[in-house]
């Protein structure tokens, strides 16, 4: 995919300097908007205007899928903001090549990133020819099944220990009138529960064949096909969701009206928004309860170059101020992320938090699709994945030969 051709179509604890001597506004434009994202992008606001700079929110709404091309645009049309967030891999790989975005390098050796950022491959996804262009600033894993408490206690059911136990609990769900698995309609919200599929019923050599080593033939086999028998299953059970963003789905779980929803720890900070208590009101599967690994996904910072050198300044004190410790755990406890650093202290995590701490610990972690595989290709799946989804018609065979097809003539 060629940035510029899409900007065309489509037309964003070291010690801190406080009073800095250059101090001014930086725009900073992201698309965490729901009411759990915005307590955390508060955090990070107060972390910088405390160094006597000022954040100036540019909050995008509409998810990343909307939100990147209207980002990439400015950059690339000479409007760029002082920094922006994009997921951890590859989405603003050309921008970088294309010599729009800033070199970290120096503030990365200065604040000794290499020593704390862990797992490393996070900083990894920062690197293009030796410099580095990022600062991560979470760990967000998809692989999780968020559920009601409420909602089997009213099917008078059981709370599910693993996704077998959660389809088998359906009909109950379904016959007390609760929406047995909510699923938001963006595109991006079908593929991520797609590929949880993957990694949690088809374990991480099937996921890593398919979309590390880009393995057409594993894609078109046996095993993939028991996924997409799976993804036909959710699909069931999402039906008559009715609801566009993801946020929204996860309130269906926070309020009952659906027993569960697949999707990423970000979820969390949306139940303690709404003051609920992970183990006693909701329940939180890693894994789907089966295979307990996680990718290391999450959000990254980038900072396109700027002709002021005040601004310049700015962009370093907030890299800096990203990746610093209280930052990480201020934000990262309202997001509902891990910490990119290994020395924190998370002693306030809640219960959910603490089990993909303990994951992360364990070293049971795995590379994030986005991270293995280009824009384009996270596009075509996501057309797919919206389109199986949506229409029933469409079967997990014919289905499962597109992917195969995608994945072939993967990047």
């Amino acid at each position: 995919m060629n940035f510029r051709s899409m900007a065309a179509v489509l037309a964003a604890s070291v010690v801190l300097p406080l009073g800095a001597a250059n101090a001014t506004d930086l725009e900073v434009t992201h698309w965490w908007t729901s009411g759990g994202e915005a307590a955390a992008v508060g955090e990070l606001a107060k972390a910088f205007d405390a160094t006597g700079n000022k954040w100036v929110d540019g909050a995008i709404a509409g998810s990343g899928s909307t939100a990147r091309p209207i980002m990439i645009s400015r950059i690339t049309g000479g409007d760029p903001m002082g920094a922006t967030q994009f997921n951890h891999g590859r989405q603003a790989e050309e921008l970088v090549q294309e010599g729009l975005m800033r070199d970290l390098t120096a503030v990365a050796e200065k604040g000794k990133w290499k020593d704390v950022i862990r797992p490393l491959s996070l900083l990894d996804s920062c690197t293009i020819d030796g410099k580095i262009y990022c600062a991560p600033i979470n760990i967000h894993s998809w692989q999780w099944l968020w559920l009601s408490n409420e909602a089997f206690e009213k099917a008078g059911t059981a709370v599910p220990k693993n996704w077998n136990e959660f389809v088998a609990a359906a009909p109950a769900l379904q016959k007390a009138g609760i929406q047995p698995l909510a699923l938001g309609g963006q595109p991006w919200q079908a593929n991520g529960l797609f590929d949880v599929l993957i990694i949690s019923l088809g374990g991480k050599d099937l996921y890593e064949k398919v979309y590390k080593d880009k393995d057409a033939e594993v894609a078109a086999g046996p095993e993939m096909a028991k996924i997409f028998a799976a993804a036909a299953q959710a699909r069931d059970m999402a039906k008559g969701s009715n609801v566009q963003d993801w946020n929204q789905a996860t309130n269906m779980v926070i309020t009952g009206k659906a027993g569960g929803q697949i999707m990423g720890d970000w979820a969390q900070g949306e139940f303690q928004v709404a003051g609920k208590k992970a183990g006693t009101d909701y329940t939180c599967l890693p894994g789907l309860g089966l295979n307990e690994f996680l990718t290391t996904g999450g959000d990254a910072f980038y900072f396109p170059l700027q002709k002021d050198d005040a601004k310049s300044e700015a962009q370093d004190i907030l890299a800096a101020t990203i990746v610093d410790p209280k930052t990480q755990v201020a934000f990262n406890l309202k997001k509902g992320s891990l910490p990119i650093r290994g020395d924190v202290d998370l002693a306030a995590a809640n219960d959910c938090m603490k089990k993909g701490l303990d994951i992360l610990a364990k070293g049971s972690v795995i590379t994030s699709t986005d991270q293995l595989v280009s824009a384009d290709t996270t596009k075509q799946k996501e057309d797919l994945m919206s389109e199986f989804f949506a229409n029933a018609s469409i079967t997990p065979e014919a289905a499962q030969k597109r992917f195969a097809d995608i994945i072939g003539s993967a990047d």
